[in-house]
């Protein structure tokens, strides 16, 4: 959530997975656009105001996830709370689920960037770990309320929501690097054998993606069940 480097890219939170809302196949313009298009059916905005149309279609459609749910929200109501036309919504988001690809490509960035400034005091590999991990569910708090809804769609490993599919391999790899740091910059990693150190990253996001499991289900204040298994669940090396 492999191997992208840290920075982001407007390539960006897998096949065609996930049917479209009700609706939504009659209103989609013939011939969307096949250059420039990222995977997964999301276009690469080409000037600023281009991605500030595509920033606004993503903000409102989280924002009407969150008060009417994913499975009524279509496309059509989301193009018209954001001011544009249903083919500007379908030329940035080819199809609903992609909304939510674009969403775990922006926080996934967000975490990052976040989790990097926060563990660059320490080379304490379990700190730089928990830290980082600690950083996700703050980063992903706002959405807390609503995860559940996707969390339906993205643990069918067909679906294009997968956190192991195709189309989330940009953040999916944005999220390893992150793990790759977390190692690569404590004092663990050179006592380490390489292959280790190569292979390591990979599994430290799938005990993120425990991590998420564990946050979508938790409704303790503040997550604090979730929190506790973090810092119960990370490893310690002695010196």
């Amino acid at each position: 959530m492999s191997g992208n480097g840290q920075q982001r890219t407007r390539q960006h939170p897998v096949g065609t997975g996930g049917a479209k809302d009700a609706g939504d196949s009659a209103e989609q313009a013939p011939g969307l656009p096949t250059s420039g298009e990222l995977a997964g059916g999301r276009a690469q905005p080409k000037t600023d105001k281009s991605e500030a149309t595509r920033a606004l279609i993503l903000e409102t459609a989280m924002r009407l996830f969150q008060e009417r749910g994913y499975e009524k929200t279509t496309m059509r109501a989301i193009a018209s709370e954001a001011g544009v036309s249903v083919g500007s919504a379908y030329y940035y988001f080819s199809a609903k689920e992609f909304l939510i690809q674009g969403f775990y490509d922006q926080m996934t960035y967000e975490h990052a960037a976040d989790a990097k400034a926060r563990m660059a005091h320490t080379r304490d590999f379990a700190e730089r770990l928990q830290i980082a991990i600690g950083s996700w569910i703050d980063t992903a708090a706002p959405y807390h309320e609503f995860s559940a809804q996707f969390f339906r769609t993205a643990a069918d490993p067909t679906s294009s929501l997968s956190p192991f599919s195709n189309e989330s391999h940009p953040a999916r790899a944005t999220a390893v690097e992150l793990f790759r740091d977390v190692l690569q910059g404590s004092e663990l990693a050179p006592k380490l054998d390489a292959e280790l150190v190569e292979l390591l990253p990979d599994v430290l996001w799938l005990h993120l993606m425990v991590v998420v499991l564990y946050w979508v289900f938790d409704r303790t204040p503040d997550t604090e069940r979730t929190r506790e298994f973090v810092r119960r669940s990370t490893p310690w090396w002695p010196a």
